[in-house]
């Protein structure tokens, strides 16, 4: 696999014909931004481009506010290393029974166009109002689908979508369904996110994770990462590991009988930290 802007490896000697030539059954998978076609496949760009033009970007945000890149999650690992990965697994399949390699042209842009695909449905339908981000179901628009502020300036994710969930969720936060005005009118929407933040204001986050252990109101405490390793679940399952000495996600998904396995790290796992700010060591 190779991440090199298109070119580069026949520039360097090693492109998909010449390798091919020594050994027809090899996969040769290509990660870039833009793809190796189109207008736009020799230029540079970084996530954020990626996810602007696949229309990604412009679905996450707060009504009236500027879009919300989500870090680089979407583009580079979701919609390019993942679904690269996965065009590689599906090569490999494919040669097992005819004995041939192919390429795998993974973009960018496309794999977070194809993570959106449930939206350009809902678009179609009528269900999304694409030009009125932060205003929809699944947008952080309806007050059971948001993050709430708790009394010690934390955060708490509520996903309380089916009635049945939200009922547990009222039930929490000790509030009568019959005095809060109609989730299912968008134009009452705003009345009620005020009560439910308000609800929520009178607690702190720790205090809420109390009162919603073992319940189906979908109500989690918002952690940030360096807290993730102490979460009963995450212990459980082992879901975080030390590895050179850091704290980080085990890999996944988990297989049965093949389970993954952690290599060694680099000698200077800060190889990037030219770009990506201060040398995180303190030195």
């Amino acid at each position: 696999m190779k991440g090199f802007v298109r070119g580069v490896a026949e520039r360097l000697g090693f492109g998909p014909d010449v390798v091919a030539q020594r050994n027809g059954a090899l996969v040769f998978a290509r990660c870039t931004g833009w793809g190796q076609t189109g207008p736009l496949s020799a230029r540079a760009g970084h996530d954020i481009n990626y996810i602007a033009l696949s229309g990604a970007l412009g679905l996450i945000g707060r009504p009236g506010e500027a879009p919300v890149p989500p870090l680089n999650l979407l583009g580079d690992f979701a919609g390019g290393a993942m679904t690269t990965a996965f065009g590689i697994v599906c090569a490999l399949l494919e040669g097992e029974r005819s004995g041939l390699g192919q390429v795998v042209d993974g973009a960018m842009v496309e794999g977070s166009a194809l993570l959106a695909t449930m939206f350009h449905e809902l678009i179609a339908m009528g269900g999304h109002d694409e030009r009125r981000r932060g205003t929809n179901v699944l947008d952080g628009g309806a007050p059971y689908y948001d993050v709430y502020e708790t009394a010690d300036a934390r955060w708490f994710a509520v996903g309380a979508v089916e009635p049945q969930f939200y009922a547990e969720l009222l039930d929490g936060l000790g509030l009568d369904q019959e005095d809060l005005p109609d989730r299912s009118d968008r134009t009452q929407w705003p009345e009620l996110r005020a009560r439910l933040a308000a609800a929520f204001r009178s607690r702190t986050r720790d205090e809420w994770t109390v009162v919603f252990d073992g319940t189906d109101a979908c109500a989690t405490p918002v952690l940030l990462p360096s807290e993730c390793p102490d979460h009963p679940q995450h212990q459980a399952r082992s879901s975080f590991i030390e590895v050179g000495g850091v704290l980080q996600p085990a890999p996944s998904p988990r297989l049965s009988r093949t389970p993954g396995l952690v290599g060694e790290p680099r000698e200077d796992p800060w190889v990037f930290r030219e770009s990506i700010g201060p040398d995180r060591r303190g030195k």
